[in-house]
């Protein structure tokens, strides 16, 4: 029996011995090293301000305390409080491991610790869950360090890489944090409270646990007065100096600027990084966005991004992400990079490549009922107000950002060719095939960040000129401008976005896309409103701003003009108050003629800025072909038992052609009617059908391709 106890002890030694070894970390050579070999950038602002990119780093490489500098005090509270035999144990207390083990034993629970320094400088260089194996291995993985480096060197590296809250690591940078002042100004109290803190920051945070903090710091100075630390007056002073917390954010929030920064940054070993962000314009910015963010709340809109950019010089002046009532859940995600549905943020680039092919402002697009096949069935377009506007000139059709004009202005484009005129602005989200997004593109199915948007409407800003944005203060001037618009044309697209009387028949008289300043601006919602948008531009400065949720939940039908388009309208007011202020750029190479822009209800003459070229598609042009919107290839239709077959019917319909003289229709090769209108109703048969219509006008006959498909 006895032979069989000790069996089984020696097994259970060996196999914890085994253990132990396979879970011992790797220790660096040299503490110092350590430190020195993580990225040691200092970044700054345009103003010489300091960004707070040294919490981003695995150890705080910049805000360091000398012990010869700091008052001894500290390091005698230090020690008294966290480890009172460092200077005799060998990494591990055993003594204090000893009652601390009894202690939680008796209260059955976890009452105290007793993590020696180096054990908790093993912690912070090798984290590990939280276990009994893990404070095991702890043990010996401390007595290794403390077998090379000396008291002196663990104590240095503790007091500077030790963790406070909000990624503050060492004394230094929590004095910033918690007091608002430099480490060498606290009171005793104030270094005392550091000293708690550093047991739980959560638990003792002083701005939501403050009698708890106080209690604990008079615990801690009542024992370095049993100890003889400190004397009478000095605990009677403690106990009665108020505790001033004064805990806050860098004034500047720069973090995810910075991980975009860092990525880009070529020369790893320079030391300063002056960048082109604007520090002051950040913090007030984000305050916008976080105000407007909150208000929205209730309509679960969690997350938003601004994007600022100066387009005379391509710089980047804000690069601001907010989220509603502080949520953490993402907080490490950069919705300015990450691409999202633009909605109708990408019409005025379909209408300049429609401009560019060869449309002016006065070209006049049928804004009706429309359907296009989607595999084997059909979609109906429809605009936001589900009002149809019957014929409108292209000015009226981008102002109001109808949504049936730019699907046919895309398919007189084509969406393999937009999707190139795209990548010209930079845009390189998109690499699907142009059967993926269809039409649709022209409404913002395809997904493009924030960034590329922003960028793209800049090139607007700046005449068709693109260039990369800068980040670097001192690299500003090196990047590259190609053209890759006409000048003309990019200056007619800003016109009209910047024209209030453009956008009156969606969005009022009083629209809040009407700025105080001539500003080209649009707005685009997605579907299920997961996305909403605003991109705007005036003489300077380009903004672009983004609301929606990074979990792709659905807002409360907050569309761009409700939510982002304040926080760009706010942005403005406050970038514009101290500068003087010109209109938007007009081409001298635009022709003002007196054009008349005729519907069906009315004719009326206005003044409209045109391309001057040859070779145009004016108004009264006629095209060489013709569309079939219904049926759509390879349309599958089902009966509908409900009704009887003598009343079903199924409408045929051709694109509107203003000088028709009568259209025939051909089903199965057979001539079934001839109508003078642009649409057929046919009674609806069972079978496999092929659809030709041919169209006569003054001029020529024109014949359809034929359309398959089939009722069931």
């Amino acid at each position: 029996m006895r032979l069989t106890i000790v069996f089984i002890v020696f097994v259970a030694i060996l196999a914890l011995s085994i253990k132990t070894y396979n879970s011992l970390g790797v220790l660096p050579t040299s503490l110092q090293r350590v430190v020195e070999s993580q990225e040691s950038h200092y970044f700054y602002d345009k103003r010489g301000k300091r960004l707070n990119t040294t919490y981003l780093n695995q150890f705080n490489t910049i805000d360091l305390l000398e012990l010869h500098e700091v008052d001894p005090f500290f390091i005698e509270a230090l020690l008294a409080s966290e480890d009172k035999n460092f200077m005799s144990h060998s990494g591990v207390d055993w003594g204090a491991r000893s009652v601390a083990l009894f202690e939680n034993i008796k209260a059955f629970k976890t009452v105290r610790g007793a993590s020696t320094l180096s054990e908790q400088v093993v912690r912070i260089l090798i984290p590990r869950p939280r276990t009994l194996l893990s404070r095991w291995v702890e043990g010996f993985d401390a007595t290794r360090l403390e077998s090379y480096a000396s008291k002196s060197e663990i104590l240095h590296f503790y007091i500077n890489q030790v963790p406070f809250a909000a990624k503050r690591k060492g004394f230094k940078q929590a004095a910033s944090y918690y007091f608002d002042r430099d480490f060498d100004t606290l009171s005793q109290k104030e270094i005392l409270a550091l000293i708690v803190i550093i047991r739980s920051p959560r638990w003792y945070d002083p701005s939501k646990y403050e009698k708890r903090l106080q209690s604990a710091i008079m615990n801690l100075a009542t024992r370095l007065y049993k100890d003889e630390k400190i004397d009478a007056n000095t605990l009677a002073s403690i106990e009665k100096e108020p505790l001033q917390n004064k805990t806050k954010e860098l004034d500047i929030n720069a973090q995810h600027f910075l991980s975009y920064v860092k990525k880009d940054l070529q020369d790893k070993s320079e030391s300063q990084i002056h960048t082109t962000l604007d520090g002051d314009y950040q913090s007030k910015i984000q305050k916008i966005l976080d105000t407007k963010l909150n208000s929205l709340k209730k309509k679960n809109v969690q997350n938003g991004a601004v994007l600022v950019i100066d387009h005379h010089t391509n710089e980047v002046v804000a690069w601001v992400v907010g989220f509603a009532g502080k949520r953490s859940a993402f907080t490490s995600y950069d919705p300015i990079t990450i691409p999202r549905q633009p909605g109708s943020a990408l019409k005025p680039f379909v209408y300049a490549a429609a401009i560019e092919k060869g449309w002016q402002a006065t070209t006049i697009i049928e804004d009706a009922p429309l359907y296009e096949g989607v595999g084997t069935g059909t979609h109906g377009y429809k605009n936001y107000s589900n009002i149809h506007y019957g014929l409108v000139s292209l000015r009226e059709a981008l102002g109001n950002s109808l949504n049936i004009p730019a699907v046919k202005a895309v398919g007189f484009v084509g969406v393999e060719a937009f999707m190139s005129f795209l990548n010209r602005f930079g845009v390189e989200s998109l690499q699907e095939h142009p059967d993926y997004y269809g039409d649709g593109i022209a409404l913002g199915n395809a997904e493009i960040s924030l960034l590329e948007l922003t960028r793209a409407y800049a090139t607007l800003a700046r005449m068709g000129s693109y260039k990369e944005i800068s980040i670097f203060a001192n690299k500003a001037q090196n990047k590259e401008r190609k053209r890759v618009l006409q000048e003309d044309i990019a200056s007619l697209v800003g016109n009209i976005l910047s024209d209030p009387s453009s956008r009156t028949k969606e969005f009022g008289y009083n629209s809040i896309l009407n700025f105080p300043h001539q500003t080209a601006i649009k707005t685009g919602t997605s579907s299920d409103y997961r996305d909403a948008w605003s991109v705007a531009y005036d003489d300077r400065y380009c903004i672009g701003a983004w609301f929606g949720n990074l979990d792709f939940s659905k807002m409360d039908k907050v569309t761009g003009a409700s939510g982002p388009s304040d926080v760009v309208r706010m942005s403005f007011s406050l970038l514009n108050e101290n500068r003087a202020l010109e209109s938007l750029y007009l081409s001298p190479n635009l022709i003002k003629k007196r054009q008349n822009i005729e519907n069906e209800k009315s004719v009326k003459t206005v003044d409209e800025y045109m391309i001057a070229r040859e070779n145009v598609i004016a108004p009264s042009e006629k095209k060489s072909s013709f569309i079939v919107r219904q049926p759509s290839k390879n349309l599958l239709l089902a009966k509908d038992p409900r009704i009887p077959d003598k009343y079903e019917y199924y409408t045929f319909e051709i694109e509107e052609k203003g000088d028709i003289k009568r259209i025939e229709w051909y089903l199965n090769d057979k001539l079934i009617a001839t109508t003078k209108g642009s649409s057929y109703a046919w009674r609806v048969e069972r079978g496999k059908h092929k659809l030709v219509v041919k169209l006569h006008t003054k001029e020529q006959t024109l014949t359809s391709e034929g359309i398959l498909f089939e009722v069931l």
